[in-house]
């Protein structure tokens, strides 16, 4: 027989008391003990949540006494959650989870497209990709509640990890076996030089010309970044002081086109260039660096018709540009 020790002991009645008031609390509570968990502050995650700061807070309250626990320390800032709130908070995230899985296997059995689906993309694939596939799957599927997000990889995978994301749109890079890969589509490096760089009179430039140029480029974090260094061999380059970091390629683009410096973008991005931008844009010589973009999910992913959907309208919308 397994003896308990008194802390333990505790916490199991708690739980006990969390399981027959169960029924008593709403999907809405559950909602908005992840939300203050995820966000340590009131007003963050009651807009999070769509409602006042009183309301969640109170909502908040009500299941605690419910339950006979504090599921949050309010005294500290951010809000964390208590040795017995952070078990129950652990139970409403599968609770949340299952029940998203039942409404996502009615509408997979139903065949239609209805419902809520969130997308993550990266930063770097977003102002290039949405435009040319989401106002159209709109219009065509007003029913589909589809939301984006812009996030970088390691945050897109802990949300897809979390459930917080259906899907999401990166660049295939290593580390991601534990999700479902979906093909997309496939896109080169373009340098975008400014007039008075000396690479601007070439008609075609080598990853070795770029070396001890002035190199606008992401910040840490962005694969985007990491892919260039690798496939351009850019280490000497990242590591100059005369490579530069922010976080927008439009940034970058802006200043090499004001006369400053070297950067990059994707290929996609040439279809909102102008004449005088397009002027910049330099392409590699063979071979040329490239990127895949993929679609991924979780192994247990339900929705497919929906995932199908959107995959087709991507890969069509995309197809005819690259």
């Amino acid at each position: 027989m397994m003896i308990l020790s008194s802390q333990d002991a505790a916490i199991t009645k708690k739980m006990a008391i969390f399981a027959e008031t169960f029924l008593a609390m709403t999907l809405q509570q559950l909602e908005y003990i992840l939300a203050l968990d995820r966000y340590g502050n009131f007003a963050k995650a009651a807009f999070a949540c769509d409602v006042t700061q009183p309301t969640l807070s109170a909502m908040i309250q009500k299941l605690e006494t419910e339950l006979g626990m504090k599921i949050f320390d309010r005294r500290r800032q951010p809000v964390v959650a208590t040795r017995d709130g952070r078990a129950v908070i652990e139970q409403a995230k599968e609770v949340l989870h299952q029940t998203r899985r039942i409404k996502q296997t009615v509408e997979e059995e139903k065949g239609t497209l209805a419902g809520t689906f969130t997308m993550g993309v990266l930063p770097t694939i977003a102002p290039y990709l949405i435009p040319q596939f989401f106002p159209q799957l709109m219009n065509e599927h007003p029913e589909l509640d589809a939301r984006m997000v812009e996030l970088k990889t390691a945050d897109i995978k802990r949300a897809l990890a979390n459930g917080d994301l259906d899907a999401a749109i990166v660049a295939n890079i290593d580390g991601l076996d534990d999700f479902v890969k979906h093909p997309l589509y496939s896109e080169r490096f373009l340098a975008y030089v400014s007039e008075q760089d000396p690479l601007f009179a070439k008609d075609r430039i080598k990853v070795t010309d770029l070396t001890d140029e002035y190199l606008w480029l992401l910040d840490e974090g962005h694969c985007f970044r990491d892919q260039l260094v690798k496939f351009c061999s850019l280490q000497s380059a990242a590591r100059s002081k005369k490579a530069y970091t922010l976080g927008s390629i439009e940034t970058f683009m802006r200043i090499v086109e004001h006369g400053k410096g070297v950067t990059f973008i994707p290929e996609l991005a040439l279809t909102q260039l102008n004449e005088n931008q397009l002027r910049l844009v330099r392409h590699f010589i063979l071979p040329e660096p490239r990127r895949e973009i993929i679609m991924i999910t979780r192994p247990d992913f339900i929705r497919n018709k929906l995932l199908n959907v959107i995959i087709e309208r991507i890969r069509t919308a995309v197809g005819k540009l690259l």
